[in-house]
Parts: C-alpha cells; structure tokens; sequence
C-alpha cells in the first residue's frame, strides 16, 4: 500500500559539492526535496523505495546499503543507500542523488531499498512495476528521481525542441494533481527525444499509486540549465 510519495529531479548538480561554484543557483531545489521528504516521514511509512531512471533496460532492484559516488563527476563524495555499505553494489548516479537527499535529511524513518527503470521501458511495464510495489500489506513510501526535458532552451544538453515546455507543464500538472491518469499516458518516445528522465519513474508512481487516494502539490518548478526540475510530495 503506497502512503506517500515525493518527486525530486536526479541530476549530480544538487549535490553542492559537484556544482561547485554554481551550487547556490540550486538551493531552492534542494529545499523543496527536503520539504518533500518531510512529508515522507510524516506518513510513518514501513519502507522506503527510491525510484530512479538507469540506461539499461527493463527494472533492477538495489538492496539497502548500496554505494554511489560521484566521482565520475570530479568530487570524491560517497554515499550509501540507507545505512553502512554492504557488499559491492553500486548505485547508479540517480539512486546515488537519491541516497544523497536522504543522507542531508538523515532519513531513519524506514529502511530504504532501490529500483531502477530503464529509461526506455513502455509504459504498461513501468505500471505495473508500481502496482507490484504497493500490492503487499506494507506501508511503502517512494522517493522517485528524475529530471523533465533536457531542451529548453539552445544551451540545454539536447538544445532547443519547442516541445518540451508543453511537455514539462503537462507533467508538473499531473504530479500537482496527483493524476494518475495522466502519467500514465505520458509519451514514451517524445519523452526519449526531450531527454526527459523521469518518465519512466513517474510512470512507475503511477502505478503505484492507482488506489491509494493520494493528493499532490507541486513544491518547486523550473527549468536551470535548460533541464526541467520538478519537485512534488503526495500524501
């Protein structure tokens, strides 16, 4: 049983120690995410699953303890998925992002495991990997990662398209709203073209959270670097 949920945007940069110099530019965001993990532990939840976007196909699952680190990125910060390391399973940079966001919270509310979705899969498969998630008697809670489009203006990493401002305000709309509906029918390749990562998680919500009678609101909603960064807590 899905209790609540909390949307946060995935890329390296909300890590201050990646961003560098340009790390205050970010630190609404990282305020609303940490508002949004408020409204997780409100739920009182009995687990907590991150959800992010991997280049692979289909889905992996990430057990409690797994490392991330931001190395390929020039920082040599680590992070672990919930509690100390164990064992040699390495996150992939959204988990990573996720775990970070817990870590800077010091989440304890309950245990933390992760799931990554390819960033390719069809919708009907990243839906039903959210009904598997909250078919069990638990009380689950999801923080799931990932950014909008990535071309919102010429300097965005995949340049300009005119799609993708519609394509973000439909998907703000929908996490505000907490619909369903809506996510669900996000499309799969026009969403691919924009480089918008979170499709495939937010869709994986959306299935999650079909009979859970959630309400959502819309914390943060911008578009630095070109990318869209959305933040939204459902409760």
């Amino acid at each position: 049983m899905l209790v609540s949920a909390a949307v946060c945007p995935s890329p390296p940069l909300l890590v201050p120690a990646v961003a560098a110099g340009a790390a205050p530019e970010l630190e609404g965001a990282r305020a609303a995410c940490a508002d949004a993990l408020g409204v997780l532990a409100a739920a009182r939840p009995d687990r907590l699953i991150v959800v992010g976007p991997v280049g692979e196909d289909g889905t992996r699952e990430y057990s409690r303890g797994a490392v991330g680190s931001f190395r390929g990125f020039g920082v040599d910060t680590s992070v672990v998925l919930g509690s100390q390391p164990e064992g040699t399973e390495r996150l992939p940079v959204s988990l990573a992002v996720g775990a970070w966001l817990l870590e800077r919270v010091r989440w304890t509310s309950a245990p933390v495991s992760g799931l990554g979705v390819g960033e390719r899969l069809d919708a009907e498969r990243c839906v039903r990997a959210g009904r598997e998630i909250a078919a069990g008697p638990e009380r689950v809670a999801l923080l799931v990662m990932g950014d909008g489009s990535a071309c919102r203006t010429v300097k965005a990493p995949g340049y300009l398209d005119k799609r993708a401002a519609g394509f973000d305000t439909a998907a703000a709309r929908a996490l505000a709203a907490a619909d369903v509906a809506a996510l669900k029918v996000l499309d799969v390749e026009l969403a691919y073209v924009l480089k918008a990562a979170g499709r495939a998680p937010w869709q994986v919500l959306a299935g999650a959270a079909e009979d859970a009678g959630l309400g959502g609101e819309l914390l943060y909603e911008d578009a630095p670097y070109g990318v869209g960064y959305l933040v939204a807590a459902w409760s």
